[in-house]
């Protein structure tokens, strides 16, 4: 093997030649690795499993559209409610229903978050389990509004 030397008798310049020893001592071990793992990866256990037919569920569930305004007023399905209480006791309808609903709610970027916060506490108490954020995607033509 070729290694430099600290001594001043020799020749200065540097050694220009690449030692592929330890490259090819780590190559081998990953090939004795690879052959050793590849058989366990293809191995597999054989089962008898049981069949079953279930038919395929075609109805899709209900969906009810919650708005909310900039100003905190509610819509359910483009229909205007009336306050708190009306919107409890849809919810509560709603989630009494099989299958149950799934509640989408859309808000105003303006609208506050403690309003949105009570929409999704008051359908949390009614029970309502399926609860989706509706936004709409970024337009790149045009630039994102930005509030002061």
């Amino acid at each position: 093997m070729a290694f430099g030397s600290f001594d001043a008798g020799g020749n200065t310049q540097p050694m220009a030649e690449i030692n592929t020893t330890p490259l090819v001592d780590v190559m081998l071990v990953l090939l004795v690795v690879f052959i050793i793992t590849a058989p366990l990866l293809t191995h597999s256990i054989p089962l008898d499993l049981p069949t079953a037919q279930a038919p395929a569920t075609a109805q899709k569930p209900e969906t009810i559209t919650l708005s909310i305004d900039p100003a905190g007023k509610v819509f359910w399905n483009d229909e205007p409610l009336a306050g708190n209480d009306a919107l409890g006791k849809r919810l509560r309808a709603a989630a009494a229903r099989q299958p149950q609903p799934e509640l989408h709610l859309r808000a105003d970027r303006e609208t506050r978050y403690q309003r949105i916060a009570e929409v999704m506490s008051s359908a949390q108490q009614a029970g309502i389990a399926r609860l989706g954020f509706v936004t709409e995607p970024v337009d790149r033509a045009r630039p994102a509004r930005s509030t002061p």
